[in-house]
């Protein structure tokens, strides 16, 4: 018999094994395997993989590594583009209880080597594309540890690239991924972490003024962003997904694991071109794909001979990573994509914020729609506090629309910390919330809208310029494809905007002069006079490998070009 014991009250309930169980999203990947064993699960090239196939795939990776002592408390790190060794890390990995280190491919040798000794990874899978980065890398810390750093090396095959680092990575010791794979147990028994707690991965930020920080992220996060996507964003049980997100950037914005809840399909992008995009959704019949403003400019601004338009069926669209321009959203539109727009940071698992659309808005003028949705909007249903505070006492601002302050996050879409960085953890989550840096206003509906990074204000004259709002303008001009406005030293205002300017292409070029200035006209029948960019620099703007504009370059650009002149009556 079972021996009963009395409760005081209502929560003395004891939790126990049948009623409790810790969150982590490795349990999707198992149900999607039982659910549908012959639904594609990956699609790379000539490869395809099934459900049932990617879980014994993951299995036997992370049966591979536990036979090589590795486990709770090591970091596996994974130099790779959007592949399907990228793909099964994301589960073969903590699936071992390790964690899961995917690195940004387009970073030089001697930041991955930061990453690479930082985080201490004791394994390292590398795309044969990106031997040499990884090899660079490796010298770095050999130097640095007196040959003492000795990871285990794989290196991930592909068709589609040249044999010769292959062979190459084979001939310096290299393991062969699918030779690894075949040294684990496709049946492999493993076990979720007994605390969701628990680490599952490790990504770094930029780092464009000092190292890099390692941003840790905790299965029930995890888990729970996960599922989120999937109820913000109505990507429903079957869904093809095409990766144009770099797998490695917020671990795909989590979408790695939401493919697995949906048990959906994953079409690996290798290399992401507006042609490559446009095919897939013609090929493989795409219903959804995260991307980057900057890749959404590319797709309406694409030659007509690279794009499929009008669109064979309805595509979903979530961009975040950047402030989109209305116009952009608007073309995105008249194209047939329907754009959700989120917000987000590495340190908050990707989007954690959403721009939900509303059925009133149905009624407005496309541009009145794109302006709606160009708002990031309101929480995630994960996210438990955002906020815009007064920086000064932490006080909410008024919901004006007007009043700016600094965006705050609470809740458990909010990263463990950042490792090894106590200092940079205590700014992080001062008083309570994860301040974000970025400045933004709060509408009369709720919905919050983001007008700049702090580092990003102009001020000029004593006035805060917003390179968002100016930008959102400029972007209006019809010869302008991209721009990026940022600081310039002068004279007079003590700082001045200055356009950083790509041309569509089949805008005539060779007046440059005249282009500034019928750009510089465009602006003050637009805008606020001090608003108007002062200096107009023509050319390709430096990106990240998500698409984001790499500001910390063009700011220095801007300084080297000496102070704006004040000008001499």
């Amino acid at each position: 018999m079972v021996k009963m014991t009395k409760e005081k009250d209502i929560d003395d309930l004891p939790k126990n094994q049948a009623n409790y169980a810790t969150l982590t999203p490795l349990g999707f990947l198992e149900r999607a395997a039982l659910v549908h064993p012959n639904r594609k699960s990956l699609v790379h090239g000539s490869l395809s993989y099934t459900w049932e196939q990617t879980y014994k795939r993951c299995c036997r990776l992370s049966s591979a590594l536990t036979n090589n002592r590795i486990t709770f408390g090591s970091t596996v790190a994974v130099i790779a583009p959007n592949v399907p060794a990228l793909y099964e890390a994301h589960f073969g990995v903590p699936m071992s209880g390790a964690v899961v280190n995917a690195v940004n491919i387009r970073l030089n040798a001697q930041t991955v080597a930061f990453l690479l000794g930082h985080s201490q990874s004791a394994v390292i899978m590398v795309d044969q594309e990106f031997i040499s980065l990884a090899e660079d890398a490796l010298k770095v810390l050999a130097e640095k540890s007196g040959g003492k750093y000795k990871p285990i090396l794989i290196v991930i095959a592909d068709e589609s690239c040249d044999l010769k680092d292959l062979q190459y990575a084979l001939n310096r010791g290299y393991i062969e991924y699918e030779k690894f794979l075949e040294s684990g147990d496709p049946n492999f028994v493993w076990r979720p972490p007994q605390d969701e707690w628990h680490s599952i991965t490790l990504g770094y930020t930029s780092g464009t003024t000092a190292s890099p920080k390692g941003v840790v992220l905790h299965h029930r996060g995890a888990y729970l962003m996960a599922l989120s996507n999937s109820v913000v964003w109505g990507i429903n049980e079957g869904a093809v997904y095409l990766w144009t997100l770099p797998m490695f950037h917020c671990n795909g914005w989590c979408f790695t694991w939401t493919l697995a809840a949906i048990c959906g399909t994953s079409i690996c992008l290798r290399q992401v071109t507006a042609k490559g995009i446009y095919s897939a959704i013609a090929e493989h019949g795409v219903t959804h794909f995260c991307a980057a403003p900057v890749v959404l400019n590319s797709l309406v601004n694409a030659p007509k001979n690279d794009t499929i338009l009008p669109l064979p069926h309805t595509v979903h669209v979530m961009t975040a990573g950047a402030a989109p321009p209305p116009p952009v959203l608007s073309a995105m539109s008249e194209c047939g994509f329907r754009v959700t727009h989120t917000y987000g940071l590495s340190e908050t698992y990707g989007p954690s914020t959403i721009c939900a659309w509303k059925p009133e808005w149905d009624s407005l003028p496309p541009h009145e729609q794109a302006r709606m949705n160009a708002r990031q909007g309101v929480p995630y249903v994960v996210l438990e506090g955002l906020e815009i505070v007064n920086t000064q006492d932490m006080t909410p601002v008024p919901a004006d629309g007007t009043t700016v302050g600094e965006i705050v996050f609470r809740g458990n879409a909010v990263m463990k910390g950042y490792l090894k960085n106590p200092k940079a953890n205590e700014e992080a989550f001062a008083n309570g919330w994860f301040h974000s840096g970025d400045l933004g206003v709060k509408h009369p509906d709720g919905y919050i809208e983001i007008k700049d990074r702090s580092k990003d204000i102009i001020i000029s004259g004593g006035e805060n310029i917003s390179s968002v709002e100016v930008e959102n303008i400029l972007y209006q001009h019809p010869a302008i494809l991209e721009v990026s406005v940022v600081s310039r030293p002068d004279e007079q205002w003590g700082e001045s905007p200055c356009a950083f300017v790509t041309l569509k292409p089949d805008v005539d070029a060779s007046n440059e002069q005249s282009l500034a200035e019928d750009i510089m006209k465009f602006s003050r029948s637009k805008m606020p006079k001090y608003w108007v960019p002062k200096s107009v620099v023509f050319g390709t703007l430096p990106k990240t490998a998500t698409g984001k504009i790499q500001k910390h370059i063009l700011r220095t650009k801007a300084k080297e070009m000496g102070p704006v002149r004040k000008s001499r009556m």
